[in-house]
């Protein structure tokens, strides 16, 4: 899980970084990922999760968008810190 904070001016900038970071990893279809972005009702933090399976390493510093996402996601804010999260349930639905 990855938690931060940034001004809201920055907020549309970031959103579009978002949505580029999502269109290559749809184009791509890594597996053995799990990967949700979002945004809280304060309109300027953000969170992301990311779930990997035993065995998967992250997909994302290999993908040209997920590399250019940290570099502008380092304009915005102090590069966010990783913190693992104990999983206590999950549901996802086959699509």
């Amino acid at each position: 899980m990855v938690r931060y904070t940034v001004q809201a001016e920055d907020t549309p900038q970031l959103d579009a970084a978002i949505e580029r970071l999502f269109a290559a990893v749809h184009r791509e279809q890594p597996v053995g990922i799990r990967y949700w972005y979002g945004r809280l009702p304060d309109g300027v933090t953000y969170v992301a999760l990311l779930e990997l399976d035993d065995g998967v390493a992250n997909p994302l510093p290999s993908l040209r968008e997920g590399r250019q996402f940290q570099e502008e996601l380092r304009r915005f804010t102090a590069a966010p810190l990783p913190e693992p999260v104990t999983m206590l349930g999950s549901y996802r639905p086959d699509r």
